[in-house]
């Protein structure tokens, strides 16, 4: 299967995510996060193909995160303006982020990659 991952090189959860990916047999084009985050199009198709809440797809942990004081802004911030702070600022994003075009992962947990992308 051909899948997209955005990742970071530093990362090592995103690598690992690369490398079971590969293990797995599939065709994998990365995309460097930081360098070429989704636009806000591309990060409103990944979402809505996720399942999951916008909230979920922010790196809680990351430096951007606390310096922006995201924690007590997110809130009261509107989605547009929440799709754009992410498609500006990759470290914003959670990663890795994997999708074949139909469905979308975010993180890396090998259970969830073997349900979906088993």
């Amino acid at each position: 299967m051909d899948l997209t991952i955005y990742e970071y090189s530093k990362c090592s959860t995103c690598r690992k995510a690369v490398k079971w990916l590969k293990d797995q047999g599939h065709n994998v084009k990365q995309i460097p996060i930081v360098e070429e985050p989704p636009t806000v199009q591309e990060l409103e198709k990944l979402v809505a193909s996720s399942g999951l809440e916008l909230k979920k797809w922010f790196n809680t942990s990351g430096e951007v995160y606390k310096a922006l004081q995201l924690k007590d802004k997110l809130p009261g911030m509107a989605i547009e303006e929440q799709y754009k702070l992410l498609s500006e600022n990759g470290k914003l994003l959670k990663r890795p982020i994997v999708t074949d075009g139909n469905k979308t992962t975010i993180g890396f947990k090998e259970e969830q990659y073997a349900d979906v992308w088993s």
